[in-house]
């Protein structure tokens, strides 16, 4: 934290250089460069420099994964609005993963980073189970609410589990210089999204469906016939 104040107090202070010719000194970070060696210029260099290449690539990786998870989950399922309402919960890690990196004293990372990413499967494969497990209910002829209700209560064990092994699993290196943030991302991030998830991915669900006609409750003779 001390080094990040100097950081900022450092570049006030370079804004305020009033140079000779009338103007004040350009500075630059990540990866812009000056355009020109006419006039005085600073590039903020170094570890700055790696961090913002860092995250600029590994953003456009997670946005690569996001697009084709959506491709695999809309083959799956044959719906185009299914994909998001399972993808909706991966920002709801991030109510984990900045309190915990918070309350922990810690920075957001490039392994932060890479925890986030590799939480978003995890959330993913929990929201499949319950939007999979409503259309099985559905598909017995169990009415739409009756279906989200059920899937709220009947997968949250499975999720529960999932989340504890991520938890357990990502303690031992909690604590190590490095891999700290993804550690914390992991462990928060799943936590949080575990508890949310089973709330969002019904709700979101029935809203997405409840317009359509197979939303509607079958009638008495379409269940025994299935039945039969």
């Amino acid at each position: 934290m001390a080094s990040s104040r100097a950081l900022v107090h450092a570049k006030k202070a370079i804004d305020e250089i009033q140079l000779p010719d009338g103007y004040q000194v350009k500075q630059y970070s990540g990866t812009e460069l000056p355009q020109s060696t006419d006039r005085y210029s600073m590039k903020w260099d170094g570890e700055w420099h790696i961090t913002v290449e860092v995250f600029r690539d590994l953003g456009l990786a997670f946005a690569a994964v996001l697009v084709l998870i959506y491709v695999l989950v809309v083959g799956w399922f044959r719906s185009f609005k299914t994909p998001l309402v399972i993808m909706a919960p991966i920002p709801l890690t991030l109510v984990g993963i900045l309190p915990g990196h918070a309350l922990m004293g810690a920075f957001f990372t490039a392994t932060s980073m890479i925890g986030f990413i590799a939480g978003a499967g995890i959330i993913v494969r929990n929201s499949i189970i319950l939007v999979d497990f409503i259309e099985l209910r559905r598909s017995r002829g169990f009415s739409l609410e009756e279906a989200v209700v059920d899937a709220g209560a009947v997968r949250f064990r499975p999720m529960l589990l999932t989340a504890a092994a991520v938890v357990v699993g990502a303690s031992v290196i909690l604590f190590d210089p490095i891999f700290q943030g993804l550690a914390i991302s992991l462990m928060a991030g799943e936590v949080a999204s575990t508890v949310l998830s089973r709330m969002a991915v019904p709700v979101l669900y029935y809203i997405s469906q409840r317009g359509s006609r197979e939303a509607l409750a079958p009638d008495h003779d379409t269940v025994l016939t299935a039945a039969d």
